[in-house]
């Protein structure tokens, strides 16, 4: 069952987060108007040609992928537990003039809806730290399979849940194996968009909040990449393809990592190369 009392929790999280997240990204509204986008290679490789299409964005932050792919032809729908999120999203297309619906949900509550509603979509879409703020995997997959037209697909790039044992120092710390059970941080959600620089803000970085702190708690849930594919399988849905990468677009995971061309990052030279991020497509048949 989702723990919805945990996901209320990092609700307020986020939305403490999301403030301080926004605040080192230079206008938005003007990058997006002018071309810009923040979709990265994978996603777009994965999704394929999306234009004419019903997409839902499950878990989609403040929007700005979410207008991304609105930007590359598809009829998108934006899903997101924080308010501050999802206020700023509506915020930002009316601003950029890129059209687009947002909706301020659970995602497990969003998905009940939908599926009661008779919603369904060509594509369903979630990217880059969404899976560990999942309670339960197996409502989440059904959830989607519910809601994805026959032939509809889902895409998934996502942070390696191998790099979630990992400390900030390189140390290994947290287990792999852990079948969803909850981690909870006294200090929630950080600011990772502050630690990462211009990497996760292409539209310009500006010091905006500093030192930010986070008041309230954060619960994470760690599933492994096998657990991941199951709920899939589980669910109906058939996958297409599962890809890894030896590097994280945008995020600046862990203590010294070495930004290449495209804003991607990789370990420093003294740590061996190894699984960061991963990209899943399925279809339900």
């Amino acid at each position: 069952m989702p723990r919805k009392e945990l996901h209320e929790e990092n609700r307020v999280a986020w939305n403490a987060a999301t403030v301080a997240h926004n605040s080192h990204k230079a206008d938005q509204a003007r990058f997006l108007r002018e071309g810009g986008s923040t979709l990265f290679p994978e996603e777009v490789a994965l999704l394929g040609d999306i234009r004419g299409l019903a997409l839902v964005h499950l878990q989609c932050n403040a929007g700005q992928d979410t207008l991304g792919l609105a930007r590359l032809g598809a009829t998108v729908t934006g899903v997101d537990i924080s308010d501050e999120a999802i206020a700023f999203a509506r915020q930002l297309s009316a601003d950029s003039g890129i059209p687009a619906t947002f909706a301020r949900a659970d995602v497990y509550d969003w998905l009940a809806e939908a599926a009661r509603g008779g919603a369904r979509y060509d594509v369903v879409f979630s990217s880059y730290g969404a899976i560990i703020w999942l309670s339960d995997l197996g409502a989440w997959a059904r959830g989607i399979a519910a809601i994805l037209k026959p032939g509809g697909r889902f895409v998934l790039v996502e942070f390696h849940p191998f790099a979630n044992t990992f400390e900030w120092d390189w140390s290994r710390r947290y287990p792999y194996f852990a079948e969803g059970r909850v981690q909870t941080f006294e200090q929630g959600i950080g600011d990772y968009v502050a630690l990462s620089g211009g990497a996760l803000s292409p539209s310009g970085y500006v010091e905006g909040v500093q030192g930010f702190v986070n008041p309230h708690r954060g619960h994470e849930f760690q599933w492994g990449l096998g657990e991941v594919a199951t709920a899939l399988l589980d669910a109906g849905l058939v996958i297409t393809a599962l890809r890894e990468y030896p590097y994280s677009n945008g995020g600046k995971l862990f203590d010294r990592m070495r930004e290449l061309p495209g804003r991607r990052m990789v370990p420093p030279e003294d740590v061996p190369n190894l699984p960061l991020m991963y990209g899943l497509a399925a279809r339900k048949g």
